[in-house]
């Protein structure tokens, strides 16, 4: 029976269920929180991101959610550097440029801080001369950390980083560690 859950990835936790690089003391990986043999994660999020992670155990369904040619939405709360100007907005919605290549253009917008959020562990690095904000910011394909390279792109570094979005699948009010059951998408009832 084909399964997928929907995981909140604690910010420090290894998108994997194993530490193979680790020295020393090993590192929080997906087992620490989830213990479901078979299922494996559909798609990545990096360590020091936070947020929606999906897990399956359909090799069909994992390739269609992970797979770039697919242009699945993933949709992204950035808490970043600085007040962006309108400029910077709207280059990150007709694509930037990165060392390898262009981006598709994003969907990209102020937002205030997201509500309900939780406190990150450790906090963000905070500087009295330098404010913040939080954009929210939507791309439809998964390169190495390229939320985080688009908003340095456009002079705005990412502070924190924290992913609501996969497709037609939401964080919702899924606590840090947290993960539940959804229907598969061919198992779905519209609503």
């Amino acid at each position: 029976m084909s399964r997928l859950i929907r995981f909140n990835k604690p910010f420090d936790v290894l998108p994997q269920f194993t530490d193979r690089g680790s020295v020393g003391s090993p590192r929080r990986t997906l087992s620490d929180f989830i213990d479901l043999p078979g299922v494996y994660p559909a798609g990545r999020l990096d360590r020091d991101s936070e947020g929606l992670m999906l897990l399956t155990n359909d090799g069909r369904l994992q390739a269609r959610i992970a797979d770039p040619r697919h242009k699945m939405d993933k949709s992204y709360w950035v808490q970043i550097e600085g007040l962006p100007e309108d400029a910077a907005l709207d280059a990150l919605r007709r694509g930037v440029t990165l060392k390898d290549g262009p981006t598709r253009p994003a969907k990209a917008l102020r937002i205030p801080e997201p509500a309900g959020l939780w406190p990150r562990q450790p906090p963000i690095r905070v500087r009295k001369s330098v404010p913040d904000c939080w954009i929210e910011l939507t791309i439809s394909e998964g390169r190495n950390r390229q939320v985080r390279r688009m908003t340095a792109a456009v002079g705005h570094p990412t502070l924190r980083l924290i992913r609501h979005r996969i497709g037609p699948w939401r964080l919702d009010d899924l606590a840090p560690g947290d993960w539940a059951d959804i229907a598969p998408p061919d198992r779905r009832t519209k609503s």
